[in-house]
């Protein structure tokens, strides 16, 4: 997805951070929890469509076709407020279909597209009314959710859900991202000591991680403090 440079770091911790490790946190336009949700809603979505049998469903679906082209093409505005050429976009196609898996679907597609634009209030809103139990499109959600407190200033809300989305992941490739996050939102803080314990987690957790590999620098950086 295409970047969109910014000035000014939200959590000002590029000087502590290497470049690699700094994009956990840095962006404002692209959000790591945004484009993992992306592509596991995506897929999770190409699993159930199979089997739709309902007619509301069936055309809930068909709505978001143009949609999800839209939103793949980065036209976020358009992908969520429709066109003049009979698409109704993500957020009518959430509230018109509610309660079907469709409608759902939607409300994901919505809080990501706001995320992407920079409004976050708006993306917590609706990432919030996505219902999913899936152990990776969930915790993906929270993430995002997370990643969007920290963009709003909203540290201890972040470092939070980004723990819950850890935990409830409890995955290889989500767990340690979000708890690494967390970890640096926390020494933002000065709360060093839940950075040691975040950082510990991926090191003792997911000791196979390829976060796990640099994840003594991080220990070490917060102990010092």
């Amino acid at each position: 997805m295409t970047e969109q440079k910014h000035h000014h770091d939200p959590l000002n911790v590029d000087e502590a951070l290497s470049t690699s490790e700094a994009f956990l946190i840095k962006y404002k336009n692209v959000l790591l929890g945004a484009v993992a949700a992306l592509v596991i809603v995506v897929c999770g979505y190409l699993g159930y469509k199979h089997f739709i049998s309902e007619p509301k469903e069936a055309k809930a679906s068909e709505a978001l076709f143009r949609g999800e082209q839209y939103f793949g093409a980065e036209s976020y505005e358009l992908a969520l407020n429709g066109d003049s050429l009979g698409y109704a976009g993500f957020l009518k196609i959430a509230d018109e279909f509610s309660g079907t898996a469709a409608g759902n679907l939607a409300n994901a597609y919505s809080g990501i597209c706001y995320a992407q634009l920079g409004k976050y209030e708006d993306a917590v809103k609706y990432l919030d009314k996505f219902n999913g139990k899936d152990q990776l499109v969930a915790p993906a959600i929270l993430g995002t959710i997370g990643n969007c407190y920290a963009q709003m200033g909203q540290l201890d809300k972040a470092a939070a859900t980004l723990i819950k989305a850890a935990n409830r992941a409890n995955s290889l490739s989500l767990s340690p991202i979000y708890l690494i996050q967390a970890g640096q939102i926390f020494e933002k803080q000065g709360k060093n000591a839940e950075a040691v314990e975040a950082y510990k987690q991926v090191k003792n957790k997911y000791a196979n991680s390829y976060q796990a590999m640099d994840i003594d620098k991080y220990i070490e950086r917060a102990s010092l403090k």
